[in-house]
C-alpha cells in the first residue's frame, strides 16, 4: 500500500509538472506569447504602399470584397483597415483592408429644378453628388433652383453621372427683371461698400487690392460697372480698394 501511494504521488506530481510545462514554458513558445506588434496607420497610402508598410511590419493582407468610392482620395488609396491602426496583434496577422474603388459608380442624376436650395444641396449631398456654382438669375423665386448642370451642359433627371460629380444650379434671386442705379461706392471703407452693394440687390464681383499714393488703405479708388448705371437686379460689382505698400 506504502509503494502504490508512493507511486502515485510521483504521478501526480509528474502530471503536474508537464501542467506547468506546457502552459508556461511550450505554449508561449508556440504561440510567440508577448510577441506583438503595432498595427500601422495605412489611412490614405495606396495599396501598394500599404502592402509594402505591413510587410515591414511582420503582417500579412487580405482585401475586403466590398470596396468604397471618396473623391477626396486617389484609386486604390487604403480606406479602411481591420484591425484598426495602433492595436496589439500578434507577428503574422492578417490586416483587412478596404479600397477606395478605381472608378466612379455611376448614379441617376435627382430631379432639383423647382426645388429650394436647401433642399438641392440636401439632396445632392445625400447621393454623393457635389454642389458646384450657384448661378443667380432673375426671377420672382427666391432661391429657387431653376436648372442643373453638368460640366457646363444641362443634365436631365435620370441621366448617369459619376459619384462626386459637381453639379452647378441656376437659382432665382427672388427679385425678377429690375432695373437698378449702381450707387457711387469712390471713397467708402471696403465693408460699407460691400454693404451698400448687397442692400442695393446687387452682388459682389471681384475685389482687387492694390497699392494708391492717394488715397487712403482700405479705401475704394475705383468701381465696374461706374456708379449711375443702369444695370439688371444681381449684377456683379468689381471694386478696386487701396492698399498700403510694404
Amino acid at each position: 500500500m506504502k509503494k502504490i501511494i508512493i507511486t502515485l504521488s510521483i504521478i501526480f506530481g509528474l502530471t503536474i509538472l508537464l501542467g506547468f510545462l506546457f502552459l508556461k514554458v511550450y505554449l508561449p513558445m508556440y504561440t510567440n506569447h508577448g510577441e506583438t506588434v503595432s498595427v500601422p496607420d495605412l489611412s490614405g497610402y495606396t495599396f501598394d504602399e500599404g502592402v509594402e508598410i505591413l510587410s515591414k511590419s511582420g503582417l500579412q493582407y487580405q482585401v475586403s470584397v466590398d470596396s468604397s468610392f471618396s473623391t477626396d482620395e486617389k484609386p486604390l488609396a487604403i480606406l479602411k483597415q481591420i484591425p484598426e491602426a495602433n492595436s496589439q496583434v500578434k507577428s503574422g496577422r492578417r490586416i483587412y483592408l478596404t479600397l477606395n474603388a478605381r472608378n466612379a459608380p455611376m448614379l441617376k442624376m435627382p430631379n432639383l429644378i423647382n426645388n429650394p436650395l436647401k433642399n438641392a444641396q440636401e439632396i445632392l449631398a445625400n447621393m454623393g453628388l457635389e454642389r458646384g456654382e450657384i448661378i443667380y438669375v432673375p426671377d420672382i423665386g427666391i432661391n429657387v433652383v431653376l436648372g442643373q448642370k453638368y460640366q457646363g451642359v444641362d443634365i436631365k433627371e435620370g441621366a448617369e453621372i459619376p459619384k462626386g460629380a459637381r453639379i452647378d444650379l441656376t437659382v432665382g434671386d427672388g427679385l425678377g427683371n429690375q432695373i437698378l442705379t449702381v450707387p457711387n461706392l469712390i471713397g467708402m471703407d471696403e465693408i460699407d461698400a460691400e454693404f451698400l452693394i448687397l442692400g442695393s440687390s446687387l452682388r459682389i464681383g471681384e475685389k482687387y487690392f492694390i497699392e494708391n499714393d492717394t488715397v487712403p488703405s482700405g479705401k475704394v479708388f475705383k468701381q465696374s460697372p461706374t456708379s449711375d448705371m443702369q444695370v439688371k437686379t444681381g449684377e456683379l460689382i468689381e471694386l478696386w480698394i487701396s492698399k498700403e505698400k510694404f
